[in-house]
Order: structure tokens, then sequence, then C-alpha cells
């Protein structure tokens, strides 16, 4: 793992407070120097520099597993509220038996009834092809059905339509432009979203056309990690070499940026594109599964309603062992036989989940010694470490 001289406190603090101490992404303020430069009509973007931006700008973290929409109100990032309450909004889309299509917790709380129609992580699909290994992996782990579109790229299936990995995405940018205009009571079009340091061309441009689809002129992709040293006012710092090891719902990237004067220079950038906390809670869905094989005798793996609820249980574990030692799972009436209803009552230690997952994050070694070197810089060249994602709150990764 990477490591380095000092990882300032403050700035682990920030983070949390950020994200109401949810495993959701941490970019609550990341888009705070972006959007005020949009606002102050100082976009960089060479085709764009002498054209004005008009109306309001926000800044999108469109995430693998949750989302949220940032506005500025004077100098200061504000993250909005949605119909719910929330500041974040599950990456979750739902088609229901009526043609109702259903974006962010509506579409998470009805998953357990309704889980080959529920569309979740699709962000790890964009811009990839059907035939790519990354994705047949997927296809073993998620409730839906991912299939060959007639270009060959990776496309979903719910209720018997296609639909692109750009087309999910633009619904959740959607619930996100109606969370802002809500809030501004007028029409939305200007929009900075965010994406993983590591997608590549094909992948960005999914992104734009995402936005498009959802009716949003995006100004600028801006990398992940970038955004966040923003946000944590880096550019304010004095000069330095930082790292930012974001591991979030679906990507891992490791970014080592040089700031001088206030200007960062990006030396070096690796991750995983498929590697975040999707896969600690599929690990731990497995071992669930198979604890349940062992002590009842049955298989949960052709039940969808009993899957999808231990697949929420995990995910409500790992987050609690990030600030907890041991929790219980307690799920009755998982299933039943001709003996009657099984249920699940098990407890799990925080040194149990650290081993069942402890090969996904040394997957976040590699990355981090080739940014490194890439950079060529040693360790002790680092002056910080800026921890992003949710899984960075787990404790064997901070």
């Amino acid at each position: 793992m990477l490591t380095a001289s000092r990882v300032a406190p403050r700035f682990l603090r920030a983070g949390v407070d950020a994200a109401d101490h949810r495993f959701s992404s941490t970019l609550a303020q990341r888009f705070a120097a972006p959007c005020l430069a949009c606002n102050n009509n100082v976009y960089s973007q060479k085709r764009s520099m002498s054209e004005k931006v008009r109306g309001h700008v926000v800044g999108i973290d469109l995430g693998t597993t949750n989302s949220c929409v940032a506005i500025m109100e004077g100098k200061s990032a504000k993250v909005l509220e949605n119909a719910e309450g929330a500041r974040t909004t599950p990456s979750v889309i739902a088609f229901t038996a009526e043609g109702e299509r259903l974006a962010g917790m509506p579409a998470k709380r009805q998953a357990v009834t309704n889980s080959e129609n529920t569309l979740y992580a699709t962000k790890r699909l964009i811009g990839r092809r059907f035939d790519d290994p990354e994705v047949k992996k997927d296809m073993k782990t998620v409730s839906y059905k991912i299939v060959k579109a007639s270009n060959g790229d990776a496309w979903v299936d719910a209720r018997g339509k296609l639909y692109s990995p750009s087309q999910i995405g633009a619904f959740v940018l959607m619930k996100m432009k109606e969370t802002a205009e809500n809030y501004l009571g007028t029409s939305l079009k200007n929009a900075v979203v965010t994406v993983p340091a590591y997608f590549n061309d094909s992948q960005r441009q999914a992104t734009k056309d995402a936005g498009q689809i959802a009716g949003l002129n995006v100004l600028r992709v801006i990398n992940e990690p970038t955004a966040a040293a923003l946000a944590y006012g880096m550019d304010k710092a004095e000069d330095k070499l930082i790292a930012v090891y974001d591991l979030g719902g679906g990507t891992f990237d490791i970014s080592v940026l040089e700031i001088q004067k206030g200007v960062f220079e990006v030396k070096s950038t690796n991750g995983d594109t498929m590697l975040g906390g999707e896969d600690f809670d599929n690990v731990l869905l497995n071992y669930l599964v198979d604890s349940f094989k062992k002590d009842q005798g049955i298989d949960l793996t052709k039940d969808n309603m009993a899957v999808q609820r231990l697949r929420e249980a995990a995910e409500k574990a790992k987050v609690e062992l990030s600030s907890s030692l041991q929790t219980d799972i307690n799920l009755p009436y998982l299933t039943m036989d001709q003996s009657g209803p099984k249920h699940m009552n098990m407890k799990l230690t925080r040194s149990k989940f650290e081993s069942l997952v402890d090969d996904l994050i040394k997957r976040t070694i590699g990355p981090s010694q080739k940014a490194l070197q890439d950079a060529e810089v040693k360790k002790s060249d680092i002056g910080e470490v800026l921890l992003v994602g949710g899984m960075s709150r787990m404790p064997k990764v901070s």
C-alpha cells in the first residue's frame, strides 16, 4: 500500500465530514474550484475560452454507488439535498412492471422484489465491450442481464428493453439535474462532471454522452483526484508533491500531483477501473452464501430475492465495521424448505472481514507503486496523501 511521510489528519477529517460518515463518495466539495471557475467564466478548455458561460453551473459526481450534485454559493460549494433529504443519491435505476422508471432511493428500496430490473454499478460498463474479460466477471455478480449490443458494446436488459450504460448514467444525471432545479427554482443546462482519472477516451466520451442525453451541457469532465485536491484547498497549500488515493464504489485511482504556486501538474496516474466497494460487497456476499449453505444445506444463489437481501446486508455490515469491531447480520425468513422458514443470524468481526478482502486491498499496491515509478518520485518525496472514496474509511485501508 502507498505510504507517505505524513497523512494529514485535517484532510482525513474533511473527507469524513463531507460525506456525513457514510460509505458514499467523498466528493461533496470536489466541485468548488471547477464550478467557481465556470461561474467566473474562466473555463479553460481551448474551444470555449472565448465563450461566455451563461446561467448556473453545477458540479456532479456521477459515482458507481452514489452520486451527488453541488452548486457554488459565494466562494463555498453547497451539496444539495435530494427529495428524500439526503445529500447523496444511490446510482440505481429500476423499471417496474407498470412501466414506471425509478431513480435513486426509490429504486434501491424495491430491489429485493425486482432485482432483475434494478440496475446498479452500471458505471463500470461505460465504454466497455461485451467481450471485455472484466464485463464477463461482472455478469457473474450482478442481478440484471448484461447483453451484447449490435455494435459489440456491453448494454443492459430491463423488462425486455436494451439500454446503454450511457443511458442509465443519463437517468441518474436527470435525477441530479432535477435535484438542482428544485433548489434553484429554474431550469439548468451547464454542468461539470467528474470521472475516474484512469478512464480512457471512450469512457470519457460515454460520460459526456450521458450528460447530453440528460439534457446537460457538460462543460468539462474533470478527473476525480484533481477535483478532490482542489476541494481540500490544496491549490492554496505550499509547493509540494501530493498523492490522491481514491478507492470508491467501483473504481480505484491513484494520482501523483505536483503543486507549484497554486498550479496543479499531474505527474502520473494509475488505477483499476474494476476495483471498488462493489467488489468488497461481492466478496462478503459470497461468504454469507457459503456460510448459509454450510449451516442449512441450502444454496441461495438461485433465489434472487434472498441474494438481494444478502447483498444489502453485506453493504450494511461493511459500513458498520468501519466504526465497530463486530456487527450482527440478522435476516429472518431468508428462505424456506420443506421443514419451514430459514433465518440467518450470525456475527461478523472486523478482523474476519479484513481477512476476506485482503486480496482486494493488496490490488491497490501495484498501481500505487507504478504511479510513483511513472512520476519518478520516491515515497519519501510525497508531502501529503489524500484518502478519498467510501472504501478509504475502512480502517485497514486508511
